[in-house]
């Protein structure tokens, strides 16, 4: 007997991963602003990132190289979180963060692999530059808290500005810079803060430049 079909969306989304990990973190960011304020919330928070890492995990595959390291850096990134439920330390959330960073970035690039090894534009791809974005996004998040962990006080905003800043701020900050629309009520105190600020404002503006034109240009060759 043969396979029942997926009903009509989930179908779509089964053919297109890259859509799927694009509609995941879209709803994480209006989910997160729930999740950091209560212990329940904290903990949707870390099981939502577990569907994250498997839905970027079903990506990293498209070599037996690729696929290996991605698969190495989410397993480290599980047993440190495993470990931090038990004993949570500041140099294990460090860890989780940079190795978090590092993962999400390896996804990004084996992303932006798969888009620019073809001559033609699929559906999956213009997905995946939406995807893309939104993993580098991550990406740079998780090392800007790994270097507020690092050095406390890295960023400021206009609301409480002696505080950590939380997860949805250093996203916000991300996307913000990530896009050049500007860094917002966040600003980066401390010369490794600005580093980091200045290489997403670079990653941005190439990623833009190199990769999405591209894409559209061979959209309009197709058509």
């Amino acid at each position: 007997m043969g396979r029942t079909p997926l009903p009509g969306p989930l179908n779509y989304l089964a053919r297109h991963p890259s859509a799927l990990l694009l509609l995941i973190q879209l709803l994480g960011v209006l989910l997160y602003p729930w999740m950091e304020n209560t212990s329940f919330g904290r903990a949707l928070f870390g099981a939502f990132g577990l569907v994250v890492l498997g839905a970027t995990l079903r990506l990293v595959r498209r070599s037996a190289a690729q696929a290996w390291i991605g698969f190495l850096l989410a397993a480290v990134v599980l047993s440190l979180w495993a470990l931090n439920l038990f004993a949570t330390r500041w140099q294990l959330t460090l860890a989780i963060a940079i190795l978090e960073g590092a993962f999400y970035l390896y996804a990004a690039g084996s992303l932006i692999s798969y888009m620019m090894e073809d001559q033609r534009a699929t559906t999956d791809e213009l997905f995946a530059s939406g995807a893309t974005f939104t993993l580098l996004a991550w990406s740079f998040a998780f090392f800007y808290n790994a270097c507020q962990i690092l050095i406390p006080g890295s960023f400021a905003a206009l609301v409480e500005p002696e505080a950590a800043r939380t997860w949805m701020e250093l996203l916000y900050l991300s996307f913000v810079t990530l896009s050049g629309v500007g860094i917002g009520d966040i600003l980066p105190l401390n010369p490794m803060a600005r580093a980091l600020v200045m290489l997403e404002a670079f990653a941005g503006v190439m990623y833009i430049a190199l990769v999405v034109s591209r894409l559209i240009g061979l959209t309009i060759l197709r058509r």
